[in-house]
């Protein structure tokens, strides 16, 4: 893989890293918030918080993608490091809930501004070339995963260590993903995507994009399993940990893990994602699409139906335990080939239109956001009335929901797959 490439991974790492990390450490800010003189903060307003993020991204994705394919890919990803840097500045320099709540804004603004030009610039710099547009598409999902994963484990350690001083270092962070952007990635091509003549990016140039694309045959499967996982994201550490009401008694999992045991399995769970990211990845050439991305939806069902299992396993022998562990890791591993190929198909149409990839790769914020949003609301209904139980057929309902338009992607699947052509040069970092 090209070197600018790998810059473009290891910025996305280092900028989701900033992210993860600000989003947990505002948690214990919040909750001590009155010790530093702000007011006492209700769950209210930290989902006001936590919602502000995606409906910015959601909103602001698409414009800066556009802009992106007017101004060029590599000058817009820039500017997510600086949105990024200045928020987490004003976070560590007030305790008003009105700029606290701005800031989550500017850190949704960080992700809608650079990962669509992110994404613009792997789609042309993969245009092609399909084995290295499914390493670049696996990748840039495991740097996405790894670098938010690595900022929530940091931020409990970093908090009690020097408490709110630590946004003030997470911004030395940002600084070193501008670093990145700004000297580790070269591509004269993609800073004059957009012709003079052409000028892409108005509001109504943006929606006849969209009417006149295939994008929306994908846009039912990817919300669906982003809300499956936004379920889990945003409720499953809560049902584990918390005393579980009387009539959730019945429910094994259900309180049963300590803090340590969940990290255990978050970095078991890690080690088996990534690594099937990296192994779906190679697979692009071999597979086609959708046929990944159904394989991860019947994944996904069997890591549900095992969980389903091992929440109920009260007298049950090991064995029947085991096996049911092994499926989850089976399932797990099959699953994280899902969310690569949905962005490679993505990538894929954006082949019809070379002029506006940006925009239409920012449309991977849109489904990711609106996904969370999505899994989120549900998460919380499906908790308080079934607990985990809840959750697990909760996100049963979302992967069928998540595989019924399938079909009918797959069979137009042979008109948006890339078409053959020179990969365009990327110039070598000096």
């Amino acid at each position: 893989m090209q070197r600018s490439l790998w810059a473009v991974i290891a910025g996305t790492f280092t900028l989701r890293f900033s992210t993860g990390l600000t989003g947990t450490m505002l948690v214990y800010y919040l909750a001590e918030l009155p010790s530093h003189g702000g007011p006492s903060v209700d769950p209210i307003i930290l989902g006001f918080y936590g919602a502000a993020f995606f409906v910015t991204e959601l909103v602001l994705s698409p414009p800066f993608g556009s802009l992106g394919d007017r101004v060029g890919y590599h000058r817009v990803m820039q500017l997510g490091p600086i949105f990024g840097f200045v928020a987490v500045i004003l976070t560590g320099l007030t305790t008003n809930l009105w700029l606290l709540g701005l800031t989550r804004a500017l850190e949704g603004a960080s992700s809608a501004s650079s990962v669509p030009s992110i994404l613009g610039f792997i789609a042309i710099a993969t245009a092609g070339d399909v084995a290295l547009r499914g390493k670049a598409a696996a990748r840039f999902e495991a740097a996405t995963l790894a670098g938010l994963g690595a900022g929530l484990v940091v931020a409990g350690p970093l908090w009690t260590l020097v408490g709110a001083f630590g946004f003030f270092l997470n911004a030395g962070v940002y600084v070193i993903s501008l670093a990145i952007y700004r000297f580790g990635v070269k591509d004269v091509r993609a800073e004059h995507v957009g012709s003079r003549e052409h000028r892409p990016g108005s509001v109504r140039r943006y929606a006849a994009l969209l009417r006149a694309s295939q994008v929306w045959l994908l846009a039912p499967t990817w919300i669906a399993v982003n809300a499956a996982i936004g379920l889990w994201t945003n409720q499953s550490l809560f049902q584990l940990i918390k005393e579980p009401p009387p009539k959730f008694a019945h429910q094994l999992l259900m309180g049963s893990l300590t803090p340590i045991l969940i990290s255990v399995a978050f970095i078991v769970a890690g080690v088996v994602f990534f690594g099937g990211l990296i192994w779906w990845g190679n697979r692009f050439k071999t597979y086609r699409r959708t046929t990944i991305i159904g394989l991860g939806i019947a994944g996904g069902a069997g890591l549900v139906i095992a969980g389903l299992v091992v929440n109920h396993s009260y007298g049950m022998s090991p064995i029947v335990i085991v096996l049911a562990a092994i499926v989850a890791a089976v399932g797990l591993f099959v699953l994280s080939g899902a969310t690569p190929a949905a962005l490679g198909l993505l990538a894929d149409m954006s082949e019809s239109f070379p002029e506006d990839r940006g925009a239409i790769m920012g449309l991977y914020s849109v489904f990711l956001a609106t996904g969370q949003i999505a899994g989120s609301l549900l998460g919380g209904v499906a908790a308080d009335l079934g607990g985990l139980d809840g959750i697990f057929v909760a996100t049963l309902v979302l992967l069928v929901v998540a595989i019924l338009p399938l079909s009918r992607l797959r069979a137009f699947e042979h008109r948006i797959e890339a078409t053959p052509a020179t990969p365009p040069a990327i110039d070598p970092v000096v």
